[in-house]
Order: C-alpha cells, then structure tokens, then sequence
C-alpha cells in the first residue's frame, strides 16, 4: 500500500513539474506542433503503408494442429536421434551460449540471422527490442537513474531485464539455428526442437512455415511463444514481483515513458542547428505485468515494422550500420556521451530545453553495456511447457492491425524532459 500512495503522491508532484515544464517560454506550443507534427508523419507514412497478412487458411491449419494437443517427449526420451543429430544439438547448444553472454553479443546473433535470412521476421524485430534492452541496462548507470534509484534498486532492475533477456535468446536462437542449418541441408530438422526445450506451440509453425515460408504467423507465434516463456519465470517470480515490479520506480514507468520500445528509422535537421538527428518510430508499452498486453504490443510493433515501408527501411539500414554498443551514442550521439563529462556524484544542472540539449550544455552520459555492466552467469531455465490448449494462443491469431501512432521522435523529446525534471525534483525535495 505504501508503494501505490509513494506513486500517488510522486505522481501528483511530477504533474506540477509537468506543468512548469510547458510553462516554459514556448514549451507549451511546441508541444502542441510536436505532437500535430508526429500524427502527420504517422499518417503519411500510413499512406504508404503495405499491411500485413495473416492468411485465415493458414491460422485454421495450425489451430487444428494446436487442438490435438500435442506433446513432446523429454529430451532424455527422444527416440530416433542418429549420431548427426547428436552432433547438431551439441553445435546449436554451444553457439546459443556462446552468443548468450549478454546482451551485446545477442543482438548481434539476431542481425546476423536476419541479414543471413531476411524471410525470418522475428529476428529482425528481436534484434530492435534487443537493442532497446541494452539501452534499458545502460540508463541504470547512466546520467539519470543513478539519481534517482539506489545501487540496490538498480541491481534488481538490471537483473529482471538481463534474465528476460538472456531466457528468450536461450529459447529462440536454436529455433532460428535449426531453421537455417534445416535449409542448408534441404530438410526440415524441427524433430529436433525437444532438445532445446521448446513448447511444443510451435513445432507445428516451423513445420507449417518450411513448407509455406509465410514469415506472418511464424511471427506470432514466436511473440506469442516468448512473452508466454517468460510469464512464470520472471515476471511472475516472487524476487522480481517484489523487488522490481511492485517498486516505485516501477510504477512511474508509464509516467516517464521509460517502457517504450524505439525504433530509429531516418535522418532528419534539428531545427535552428546543423547537427543530423536521428527520427524515431516506436510504442510504449503501459502494462508490462499484463501478459496479453505484451503480446498485442509486440503483435503491433511488428506490424508498423515490416507494414510501413519507411519504417523497414530506416530500420533495416540503422541495424546493418550501426553497431549495437549499448550505449545510447549508437543513435543519438549529438546528445550522448560515452564518457562522463561531471563527476557521478556532483549536482546535476538542467541541460535540455525542448527535448535537446541547450545551447553549450554538455552531453547526457550513456556508457556501453560494458562499462556499465559485467557478464552474468547463466541459470538453467525452469522445466516445463507453458502450452496447455489451444485457448490460450487463438486469441492472438485474428488480426493484426498497424498502429495509428508510431512517430515519436517529440514524444521521445518530452520523455528526456520528464526524466530530467523527475531527478531536478527529486534533488530539491532532498
């Protein structure tokens, strides 16, 4: 209870922040533009949309395989497996735990997949939301929320981030192995997908997809298959529902806007300077404890991914050039450091004016994931399948629908300054 009224209450002093903040000398109107300005974009871009199609035909097959309710054996049971196959599992379990080491070498696993087989969807969309929890880790000792959180609180963040991290990789990079090394020898290998652990969901989507090669509901179901895996191992585990979840810090996430997910599609000039800014497409999430919630997000970041053609393309060119550091430089480096300009304990003096930094003021400190973070022991998953009937997945099958929203690069500017004034606040009501 003490948490709910700590929110409350930061809550309504964060809302007179808020207020001073578009009392400012034009604040208000540029809000106003920014915000007419991204719903503009958004429309435009709409326009050239080319949505989605989830094929009814190929839902009602995989319903049907789903209702039979199939079952793996246990891998120790596995019939059937010659010498080869033992070779490939072991091949696949040592480059899964290979590229497992963080968070850094994961995203990098996902652009490799993708670059090498483009048909594959998810590892592109993987490889964004990747990149956003890398940027998540790094804001823990990053300029902002070493002031506004605890070591204590921080650790805890970084874990729940880094265990959902680290689980979906382990569950869904040997899934795209097995595809690629499935191709290469010209026949489906997802017999083998009990040794790696994997519910049986979605054994009849990669058979189906081997066939079809219809990348829209293999999509699905791997959003589907991850947020699932990850339900009863992190969110709902008692250390990070205790520790993360049911904190203050926690529930100002929707406030600050600190769960979205970016997605940097394009150049663009800052007003009034010269610098080359980078322009922003993404949602927010507002309910991570929300399973379903999860899902329909991830449902409707894929569809504004690979439904809006500027989006793909800005996307797909930002994850082959830039290379994924952590640091909040990778696509921002007009307004992030990789360096610490002031000393970490010093008082922090307002720096941003409308989303970007004023005039002489020196960059938010950003630091690559390793400056911030050491490598984390891995931890065998918790056993067991998630996938009881079909009831629980044929919800998520019935549409797919773009997003009415999505450009955010002001939106994204007003978050800065909400971040910022929540540390001046909490600094002056020390």
């Amino acid at each position: 209870m003490g948490n709910k009224n700590g929110v409350r209450a930061y809550r309504r002093s964060f809302g007179y922040w808020f207020r001073q903040l578009l009392a400012l000398p034009g604040a208000a109107f540029d809000y106003a533009v920014g915000k007419w300005a991204a719903m503009s974009a958004s429309h435009a871009m709409m326009e050239e949309a080319i949505p989605l199609q989830l094929s009814a035909s190929a839902v009602a097959k995989l319903k049907y395989a789903w209702s039979k309710q199939i079952t793996f054996p246990s891998p120790a049971m596995a019939e059937g497996w010659h010498e080869r196959d033992l070779a490939l599992i072991a091949r696949i379990r040592d480059e899964t735990a290979v590229y497992n080491r963080n968070n850094v070498t994961r995203t990098e696993a996902y652009r490799s997949v993708y670059f090498r087989t483009p048909e594959l969807h998810w590892a592109l969309l993987a490889h964004i939301v990747s990149r956003n929890g890398g940027w998540n880790m790094t804001d823990l000792q990053g300029e902002w929320l070493p002031l506004l959180l605890n070591a204590e609180q921080r650790e805890a963040v970084f874990r729940f981030l880094e265990k959902a991290n680290a689980l979906i990789f382990q569950d869904a990079y040997p899934q795209l192995l097995l595809y690629e090394w499935s191709r290469r020898e010209g026949r489906s290998l997802f017999h083998l997908l009990p040794a790696f652990g994997v519910s049986a969901f979605m054994a009849p989507v990669w058979k189906q997809f081997w066939r079809d090669r219809d990348a829209v509901p293999l999509t699905i179901a791997l959003i589907v298959n991850e947020q699932h895996y990850i339900e009863q191992r992190v969110v709902q585990h008692p250390y990070f529902r205790e520790k993360v979840l049911h904190t203050l810090f926690f529930g100002l996430q929707s406030l600050l806007q600190l769960n979205g997910v970016i997605v940097p599609y394009g150049t663009g000039q800052a007003r009034g300077e010269g610098a080359s800014v980078l322009k922003l497409s993404g949602l927010i999430l507002e309910q991570f404890e929300n399973l379903p919630e999860r899902i329909e997000f991830g449902k409707r970041l894929y569809a504004m991914l690979f439904g809006i053609p500027r989006v793909y393309d800005g996307a797909r060119c930002f994850a082959g050039a830039v290379k994924h550091t952590g640091s909040r430089v990778d696509y921002a480096p007009y307004m992030f450091s990789r360096v610490r300009q002031q000393l970490p304990h010093s008082v922090y003096k307002e720096r941003l004016l409308g989303g970007r930094l004023k005039l002489g003021a020196e960059p938010l400190y950003s630091p690559e994931l390793g400056a911030a973070w050491n490598d984390q022991p891995l931890e065998d998953p918790e056993p067991g399948d998630w996938f009881k009937s079909v009831n629980q997945v044929w919800p998520y099958f019935q549409k797919l629908p773009l997003p009415h929203s999505f450009e955010i690069t002001n939106e994204y500017g007003l978050m800065l300054n909400k971040i910022e004034l929540a540390v001046l606040a909490m600094q002056r009501g020390k």
